[in-house]
């Protein structure tokens, strides 16, 4: 089973969470992430975000399987 602090968190890089922070979400704050999980997900997914460039699909599955493993902290 899939946790946020050990799986998820490190995913996103300094300048992910500097990205995100203007518009509201900080991505290294579990509660944060949980509630917005389904709308990081489609961003992954369409591959707007991270704004750089997209993350694998192995990131992107990692993430999906977190969210049905009930978004665990």
């Amino acid at each position: 089973m899939l946790g946020y602090e050990k799986d998820i968190k490190p995913m996103f890089r300094i300048r992910d969470v500097d990205a995100m922070k203007p518009r509201g979400l900080n991505l290294w704050a579990y509660m944060e992430v949980r509630a917005a999980a389904d709308r990081i997900l489609s961003r992954l997914q369409e591959g707007s975000m991270p704004c750089d460039a997209p993350w694998p699909q192995s990131a992107i599955d990692t993430f999906r399987q977190w969210i049905a493993d009930g978004k665990n902290p």
